[in-house]
């Protein structure tokens, strides 16, 4: 699909500002020795969706340079909001976890609990993309809080909030566990910061605050 709308672009409107959704699963478990992802990073993609992700940002980086495409890679961490699929882990924690408090459920089913990740909030990464997209050359940029945290330590938060122990309604399930499993994201935004001045506005706290009291308000 990216290649046929680049090609498109390239024939009918080559002067097009073209923005390409990658995902810090291109890199799958490669982590620099600083413990980062960076555009240096090489990719070693885990799942079939990060192996198309690596395909796509690699072929928008090929239209910009042979056709001078103004066609630009964001490489977005992470990002959630109370607007995320429930079959994400971020909405699904929050809303069983909500579940259990109201007494509509009695547990929570999970995969690996260990698997870190760069969660950060939808509408700062946003804001992200379209500086990106202005900014007056195409470029490649990672979207990151910088910050990792495994989803224990999620499920640990989230439950607290609500006066409860995860440990008491969270179980593991063969059945969500991935087949290669990614075990830790965290990225480098430092280009993003100062070439874009971007700094996210939401914290890891003020965001799971925001989708806990979603679902306490839709879930009576």
């Amino acid at each position: 699909a990216v290649l046929n709308l680049l090609e498109i672009a390239k024939l009918e409107v080559p002067d097009v500002k073209f923005y390409q959704a990658s995902s810090s699963e291109m890199f799958g478990n490669m982590v620099g020795e600083d413990g980062y992802q960076k555009l240096t990073t090489p990719m070693h993609p885990t799942s079939p969706y990060g192996c198309a992700k690596v395909l796509a940002y690699n072929i928008t980086r090929h239209y910009r340079n042979a056709y001078k495409m103004h066609a630009c890679n964001g490489i977005l961490f992470n990002h959630e909001s109370p607007r995320r699929g429930i079959n994400f882990v971020t909405n699904k924690v929050c809303k069983g976890a909500v579940e259990i408090y109201r007494g509509k459920a009695k547990e929570l089913a999970l995969g690996n609990l260990d698997s870190f990740r760069d969660w950060g909030h939808s509408y700062d990464y946003v804001r992200a993309m379209v500086k990106i997209i202005n900014w007056p050359s195409a470029d490649d940029w990672i979207v990151a809080t910088g910050e990792t945290r495994s989803i224990r330590e999620m499920c640990a938060y989230v439950f607290n909030r609500l006066g409860l122990e995860y440990e008491d309604y969270v179980v593991q399930e063969e059945r969500f566990i991935r087949p290669e499993e990614l075990q830790f994201l965290r990225g480098d935004s430092s280009k993003t910061r100062g070439l874009l001045d971007w700094q996210p506005k939401y914290t890891f706290e003020s965001m799971m605050d925001e989708m806990v009291d979603y679902w306490l308000e839709k879930i009576q």
